[in-house]
């Protein structure tokens, strides 16, 4: 099942559930008015109630159901989620991605390749340890969140920004000190998300060794959507993970491959720590899911879509403000 926020032409905001060739929407208040179909976020607290009465729903519908999907707006299904993490979950992209940044520092070295080889031997951007111990991430802004369709305003203070291919995850219940199967039974769904990152200012600001801050964090910078699957719907570790840029492929990698699982993060953050409904846990980006392993950035006017399979197409257009 795949539930949405969307927008009618009056500008309210409803909750509503795709039909199963996904050419319509019902909404879900107006066919039954309860108070956990105010908005996504009540829909996922409401947890099994919700989802029972919004599957009879579907199930009751006929083609005739609903509102035509290309009469409404999709919004991101939370606007302000109540906390995003983002993991780093795939090997082979801090592999593809460390290789770049040494290959850059390298070249500008007197002896580029003489250069390159001592960086090698030496482990420059080598993979930390930790990261083998442990799910790492950090917190992107929760209050810069925009969904399909919209457009991505590029921050004035970097000149190379960057697209990532990702998914996440959202929580549905609240838990703490949770075990693997606990946390696996926590995810209520599954949503696309393209993490904007300000790669120049990344590079500058992660030098203090804090994490990212505006490299990550500006107003159109995360975007989920376009809708959420449910977990009983969806393989999260079995989906073609591909990248559009002006509608033709640049990359396509698969969720199989991700080292830490979704459970594992989920987990590992609860550890003395409370994790509450309607939180989003991110996988990281894809292998070759990002400019910055093919060394080849966005540029005004790029638009870009991220298809996960069985999720669907989030799809957006960067634009410098004039």
């Amino acid at each position: 099942m795949k539930l949405v926020t969307f927008r009618t032409a009056d500008g309210v905001e409803r909750v509503g559930v795709l039909n199963d060739d996904e050419t319509k929407v019902i909404d879900l208040a107006a066919v039954d008015a309860q108070p956990y179909f105010e908005s996504m976020l009540e829909l996922i607290e409401a947890d099994d109630m919700a989802l029972g009465r919004a599957r009879e729903i579907l199930s009751a519908s006929n083609a005739d159901t609903g509102l035509d999907l290309a009469s409404v707006t999709l919004c991101t299904p939370i606007p302000i989620p109540p906390q995003i993490r983002d993991f780093l979950c795939f090997e082979e992209h801090l592999i593809n991605g460390y290789n770049m940044l040494r290959k850059k520092k390298a070249e500008a070295e007197p002896d580029p390749a003489e250069a390159l080889a001592r960086f090698e031997r030496e482990g420059v951007f080598a993979i930390p340890e930790i990261w083998y111990d442990q799910p790492v991430y950090y917190k992107p802004s929760r209050f810069g969140v925009i969904g399909t369709g919209q457009d991505v305003n590029w921050p004035p203070f970097s000149e190379l920004l960057d697209y990532e291919m990702e998914f996440g995850a959202w929580v549905g219940t609240k838990g703490k000190d949770v075990s693997l199967e606990q946390a696996r039974d926590m995810i209520f769904g599954y949503s696309i998300f393209n993490d904007i990152s300000a790669r120049d200012t990344q590079a500058q600001e992660m030098s203090a060794g804090l994490g990212p801050g505006k490299g990550k964090d500006f107003e159109t910078g995360n975007i989920i959507g376009p809708c959420i699957v449910t977990a009983d719907s969806f393989d999260p570790y079995n989906a073609d993970m591909i990248v559009r840029i002006n509608g033709e492929e640049r990359s396509r990698g698969n969720s199989r491959d991700m080292h830490w699982k979704f459970e594992d993060c989920i987990a590992h953050t609860a550890q003395a720590e409370t994790i509450y409904p309607g939180e989003f846990f991110c996988s990281g980006t894809v292998p070759w899911g990002c400019g910055l392993e093919h060394d080849l950035y966005l540029s005004d006017g790029d638009v870009v879509e991220l298809e996960v399979t069985g999720i669907g197409v989030l799809k957006n257009c960067v634009v410098k403000q004039k």
